[in-house]
């Protein structure tokens, strides 16, 4: 059901409420009054709540969503280290953060727009400030809300997505039945058909109480028994046992997905609250907590905390009576509770699906106890595309490395004198922050062109082994909508084979000490006669071939490239892997690659360093010919310094970029020379009749024509295209060229220009700087701006 279903709905309800009996609605008349109320709710409301693109994508595919709560990083005491969005895209759902940003309720927030509301302070917001807030927004007065669980489960229904993860529930306060202190969370579960998994609620609360209320209240409570047989406590947060049986139990995810969907099929509106023990390993024992909470209340009560007081200092008591144990406690178990409401929520999609979505989604990367890991079985991949395979053309082929990426963060220190420390220490063990995702440059361009694509044609071709890595890639790139048909697993027949990974560390700047890959497994194997039946298969428009293949199988590629009518792209990867395009040719043999008209390669994108590494290895090995200098006398180039400096800068034209361009050119037709904040240097060998060198526009960037009528090469055109912005919040620089080629070639294999697609690309690539992923989720925002640049003239 989409999120426009779930409106209209809700809608349903509430006009059928209003306008009396069911009886009554049933007449024609009535109901095309329903439907015009229905049209004009869902638009108001639509012009209110915004929702990112790829939430709304997500919902409207029947992609895995779950909801997460800002005020945990607007109000909350544990950092910004939870990783809680990372963790709900490695267990296969799409993250949503819900709050008010500057007035307007918001279903997805991205990492920059919650840390401005950090930086720039935000209100509490639940369901009864809502309104208040988006009020004072439409009046000019913009204020920024961190939703609470009532204020996020308000937020998820509007948008559609039911199910929430987040830390420990509010309750009835010990004494709650005089003072009537009685969290809005308890309620809206009442109202409100949102699943939300939590660690029952916070310890020091009246549980028993929060039960009878939720119970009067009408919401189904489920305590998570993970095996475990006989009576099930309900968890009091910082304990997995409260002493105070579950009212029910539920076995497993699947489990509470069925109840779930039973709960919105028999249209039961109120809530569902899973509760998930927190993590063995990472718990308080009961006797300890119970203590700890016993002293703090009383100090509340003598001292008179209460109402908004109350929670924040018995929080900081608990905190100072269990030495510090209860933060790190907080921290697992949430993110132990967003894993399992992702695990919930790819459940609940396969349910809806008819059990159609494939078991592969979501491996398990959090380890927690409870929480199984996934291990995703794939049968050995013939040594030929299979005839299933064969249907399943492709305007892109991506063939390229995909990997494991562990970036690790110092987390900072001190030395033996007591000073602070910045970089990690050598020969000891060092605290740091770690986080896991897959990279890989071929998935990251395949990932990036599969955002901005409007029909999904997009498929990666590569290796993984037989192993954990490997498990947790496939389920990624299955969660990420990537086509796996074409990913070659290498089982025990092929010995010692691993999962290519890429290990980072970093100080606690972020910036890098050292890095380590293993990228064996792509040099080590090689399978033509599977290489060019993935192609044949295919049929795809592009063929992106990055430099992690051994030589010979960049050859491969490139030659079933051309073969099947595919233009083709190389992705440079390093320095050192890009000389492996212009490798020495065997002993007697013919040059490797084939010259303009008839070139093997069509564009590559290397940087600075990545060109001069391949041209100083094309130089080496006798590219520059007697062939070669039949096309580059057409250019006629002699005395061109001023003309490069004219066109980039001295700087540029002294370290001899220019230069280099022009004569890889024959061999590479459109070089874009990606230079970093200096922005993106495109060089392009023009057939005649080439609308570039008719268009006045253009005219400035035409460096050379050739006036001999030659057949083929009609021009040379060179243009520095200045960097569309200046990003200062750097987050990562993982994955941005990857970034800028998956979008660039989008744009071709829709059938765009070079010249009209940089400054998108590199928009994209801006997104990628400020993401913590390689490739930023917030791509498929750039969709119309890409068609319009493919539409321009």
């Amino acid at each position: 059901m989409t999120a426009r279903q779930h409106l209209l709905s809700r809608a349903h309800h509430v006009s059928s409420a209003l306008l009396g009996s069911r009886l009554k609605c049933a007449r024609q008349p009535c109901f095309n009054t329903v439907q015009r109320r229905l049209k004009s709710t869902d638009s108001q409301l639509a012009s209110l709540l915004k929702i990112s693109p790829e939430v709304a994508d997500a919902l409207a595919t029947n992609k895995p969503v779950v909801a997460l709560e800002s005020t945990i990083y607007t109000h909350g005491a544990l950092g910004d280290d939870l990783y809680l969005e990372d963790i709900v895209r490695k267990n296969g759902a799409v993250p949503a953060v819900c709050g008010i940003l500057a007035g307007v309720p918001t279903v997805g927030l991205s990492t920059e727009e919650v840390t401005r509301m950090v930086h720039e302070g935000a209100k509490k917001a639940s369901r009864r400030d809502l309104a208040y807030l988006v009020g004072k927004g439409l009046t000019g007065t913009k204020i920024h809300g961190g939703t609470t669980i009532s204020g996020t489960m308000v937020l998820s229904r509007l948008a559609g997505i039911r199910v929430f993860g987040t830390g420990g529930l509010g309750g009835v306060h010990k004494g709650g039945e005089n003072s009537m202190d009685i969290s809005a969370d308890l309620t809206e579960l009442g109202r409100t058909r949102v699943a939300v998994v939590s660690s029952g609620c916070k310890g020091f609360l009246d549980i028993p109480r929060t039960l009878e209320f939720l119970e009067t209240q009408g919401v189904l409570v489920s305590t998570f028994a993970d095996g475990q047989q006989g009576n099930i406590d309900f968890p009091a947060f910082w304990a997995r046992e409260s002493g105070i049986k579950s009212p029910s139990v539920v076995q497993n995810e699947a489990e509470a997905a069925a109840m779930i969907y039973a709960q919105e099929q028999l249209n039961i509106e109120t809530g569902l609250l899973l509760a998930n023990p927190i993590p063995e390993e990472h718990a308080i024992s009961r006797q300890d907590m119970e203590h700890a909470i016993s002293v703090a209340v009383s100090e509340a009560d003598e001292k008179g905390f209460s109402g908004a007081e109350n929670t924040p200092y018995i929080l900081r008591r608990i905190r100072e009576l269990t030495e510090g144990r209860s933060v790190p406690a907080n921290k697992y178990l949430v993110q132990a509770n967003v894993a399992r409401a992702a695990k919930v929520a790819v459940e609940l999609s396969k349910l809806i699906d008819g059990g159609s979505r494939s078991s592969q989604a979501a491996a398990s990367t959090v380890q927690s106890p409870g929480i199984r890991k996934v291990k995703v079985e794939i049968k050995p991949e013939p040594s030929k595309v299979t005839q299933q395979q064969q249907s399943n053309t492709a305007d892109i082929l991506v063939a390229g490395s995909v990997a494991l990426d562990l970036s690790c963060d110092y987390a900072g220190g001190v030395d033996a004198q007591g000073n602070k420390t910045v970089s990690p220490l050598a020969h000891v063990s060092n605290p740091s922050h770690i986080t896991q995702s897959v990279g890989g440059v071929g998935h990251n361009v395949a990932l990036a062109a599969h955002k901005v694509s409007e029909d999904g044609k997009v498929r990666l071709c590569s290796m993984v082994g037989d192993d954990i890595a490997g498990a947790t890639i496939l389920a990624n790139l299955e969660s990420s909508g990537l086509d796996t048909t074409c990913i070659r697993k290498l089982g025990r027949e092929y010995p010692s084979t691993r999962t290519a990974q890429y290990v980072a560390v970093n100080d606690a700047d972020k910036n890098l000490v050292m890095a380590m890959a293993d990228m064996a497994i792509f040099s080590n194997h090689s399978f033509p006669t599977y290489w060019n039946s993935a192609v044949a298969a295919t049929k795809p428009k592009w063929l992106v071939v990055d430099g992690n293949w051994a030589e010979a199988d960049i050859q491969t590629w490139i030659e079933a490239g051309r073969k099947h009518g595919a233009r083709v792209a190389f992705e440079p990867v390093s320095a050192a892997k890009s000389e492996r395009l212009f490798a020495a040719p065997k002993q007697g043999g013919q040059l490797p690659l084939r010259l303009f008209p008839n070139a093997s390669v069509d564009l590559a994108s290397p940087n600075q360093y990545e060109l001069s590494a391949m041209h100083g290895a094309a130089t080496r090995n006798e590219f520059f010919t007697h062939s070669w200098f039949e096309v580059i006398d057409t250019f006629g180039m002699q005395g061109s310094r001023d003309k490069f400096v004219r066109l980039t800068s001295a700087e540029i034209t002294d370290m001899g970029l220019p230069q280099q361009n022009i004569q890889l050119l024959p061999y590479i037709p459109t070089i874009i020379t990606k230079l970093g904040a200096k922005g993106a240097l495109v060089t392009m060998l023009l057939k005649p009749g080439d609308p570039l060198l008719k268009d006045s526009h253009h005219a400035p960037y035409i460096l050379a024509r050739n006036y001999n009528d030659h057949p083929h090469v009609g021009g040379v055109y060179m243009r520095l295209f200045p960097p569309v912005e200046t990003v200062k919040d750097v987050v990562s620089v993982n994955g941005v060229g990857d970034t800028f080629l998956g979008v660039l070639v989008a744009g071709l294999a829709m059938g765009g220009r070079v010249e009209n697609l940089v400054d998108v690309a590199q928009r994209a690539a801006c997104l990628s700087l400020r993401s913590h992923e390689s490739v930023s989720m917030e791509l498929v925002g750039l969709k119309g701006d890409l068609r319009l640049a493919v539409e321009k003239e």
